[in-house]
């Protein structure tokens, strides 16, 4: 996510979006947060009018959540959506991958190297939320690399929204994925081989989930006559 700061940005809608975005993978605002206007106008040192159009943007991108009479939300998606959000992932970002071999330039390589390794001396310093965000950003950078408008649009949503999914259902001591992971996916790119980059592809996919615990809860028979009476 950019690191734009909305006032040296002359405080446009984009920067405050990305901003409060950036805030989200970071996981400092958590899924369920109010998001009052006037409170992010007077953060921001923008008019209610920009921030409107901001968390519409979010909003409109699946982000953000609005309840009549209620507000603007950081969105909370269900266990079906989070299964839904990776089932997405894995059909558009295993082509993705497979498309890139063919066309990735050493430049992009060394674009994707980079931002791995800034991951890897995030994880080694115990920056969590910085961890989070550039493992996002990598995924973001393979679609900005293919050059399709419309997949980044999709890929910046679908990040956005496994950011959330990861907050509401990290399973406390189940070890995250991989660090080396990204690396093998650059390195079958690098290679040209397609097909071994989908595989990498979906085994990291299947790591993140699997950190996850997606388990509906169970029905409560409710005994009315016993509560009410």
């Amino acid at each position: 996510m950019p690191d734009t700061d909305p006032r040296q940005a002359g405080a446009s809608v984009d920067a405050i979006a990305d901003r409060i975005l950036g805030a989200i993978w970071e996981h400092r605002l958590p899924p369920g947060t109010k998001l009052v206007e006037e409170k992010l106008a007077s953060a921001f040192g923008v008019s209610r009018t920009k921030v409107r159009l901001a968390l519409a943007r979010l909003t409109h991108d699946g982000v953000l959540s609005t309840e009549p009479n209620r507000g603007t939300f950081v969105g909370s998606p269900s266990v079906a959506q989070a299964r839904q959000v990776f089932e997405a992932r894995r059909l558009i970002e295993l082509a993705m991958v497979r498309e890139l071999a063919g066309t990735i330039t050493r430049e992009g390589v060394a674009r994707l190297r980079r931002n791995v390794a800034l991951e890897a001396a995030s994880r080694a310093r115990d920056d969590r939320h910085a961890t989070i965000r550039l493992s996002g950003e990598f995924h973001l950078l393979l679609a900005q690399l293919g050059g399709n408008a419309f997949l980044q649009r999709a890929m910046r949503e679908l990040c956005s929204l496994t950011c959330l999914v990861i907050a509401l259902y990290d399973a406390p001591g189940m070890p995250s994925c991989p660090h080396h992971e990204h690396t093998e996916i650059v390195d079958a790119l690098e290679a040209g081989d397609g097909e071994l980059a989908a595989r990498r592809m979906a085994v990291h996919l299947e790591h993140i989930e699997g950190t996850l615990r997606l388990e509906m809860p169970a029905e409560v028979a409710v005994d009315f006559d016993a509560l009410f009476r």
